[in-house]
């Protein structure tokens, strides 16, 4: 006799349905075409964004006669750190004018935006479309063309020539954007909150206070964020609100890139680093908050 021999079973689940076996997907193949064009592409951009960064690296550690034209791209013969001793004895005072300039007004209008977007979005009133509208404007004069008539109205209010007047100038300019940014993020702050706190008896400061500042920290990372950078890269209000002795950094960079030291690029290269590092260090340091910041506004409640 033979042994007779039972088909397998397939294994079924609970309601009597056999399983089909796991299938493997195919795996994705690392180095197809369109991934391999995407990194091709990040990397020429971020080789057209680091080429001019060395240029300045490399050449803010030559000596007057190896920084030329003609070796912008070699390396120095002797690597000096006399620029960078130049260059800080010359901006020292003008970064710290700078970040007493910058500090204030990039607070300042973040506060003030704050309440304007607060007010704007969530205590609502007749005409504040209106008024929204009117101070968006702000936002699409260019400053040149206002510059004339801006400097007449310094000129007759008597304010003063400096730092002062330069704060105050950011902050009403940085007005628009800050309330546009907070208004947008308010926007997402459940009803509830403002219509519980309205049946508790509060009011429109006590609201604020209460209930909306404690969660806007977002908000006011992207809008201090946005002005420290806005404020210490300006030059135009620099050039005529203020001068070299108590002007900001832009204005004392400038001033060394076409003094006498004209034909040091080192110590100019020197400066250009000088200059931009806190921006970079803000950049840097806060950089994932202030992405996380944006992306907080953008989605409706």
């Amino acid at each position: 006799m033979t042994a007779t021999t039972t088909p397998a079973v397939p294994p079924r689940d609970l309601a009597g349905v056999p399983n089909e076996p796991a299938t493997t997907p195919p795996r994705k193949n690392p180095f197809g075409l369109a991934r391999t064009l995407r990194y091709a592409a990040l990397l020429f951009f971020l080789a057209v964004v680091l080429v001019p960064v060395y240029v300045l690296l490399v050449t803010s550690f030559k000596g007057a006669g190896d920084a030329s034209p003609a070796r912008a791209w070699a390396l120095p013969t002797t690597w000096t750190l006399d620029n960078w001793t130049a260059a800080w004895d010359a901006l020292a005072p003008s970064i710290w004018r700078t970040l007493q300039m910058v500090v204030p007004s990039a607070i300042l209008a973040a506060v003030l935006g704050s309440i304007n977007g607060f007010v704007l979005s969530r205590w609502s009133f007749r005409g504040a479309n209106l008024v929204f509208t009117l101070i968006l404007f702000g936002m699409f004069i260019p400053y040149q063309a206002v510059i004339i008539p801006l400097n007449q109205l310094v000129l007759d209010l008597g304010l003063p020539s400096g730092i002062p007047t330069l704060i105050l100038l950011h902050v009403v300019f940085g007005i628009p954007i800050t309330t546009l940014i907070f208004r947008n993020y308010y926007q997402t702050v459940p009803h509830e909150l403002v219509e519980a706190a309205r049946v508790d008896g509060a009011g429109m400061l006590r609201t604020y206070a209460s209930v909306i500042l404690p969660i806007s920290l977002p908000g006011f990372v992207v809008v201090l964020i946005w002005q420290f950078t806005s404020a210490w890269n300006d030059f135009l209000f620099a050039v005529f609100f203020s001068s070299y002795n108590n002007g900001p950094v832009t204005l004392a960079l400038n001033n060394l890139a076409n003094g006498a030291l004209l034909q040091n690029y080192g110590v100019s290269m020197a400066g250009a680093l000088f200059a931009s590092l806190p921006t970079l260090v803000v950049y840097i340091v806060l950089g994932k908050y202030f992405i996380g910041g944006l992306m907080s506004g953008s989605v409706k409640s």
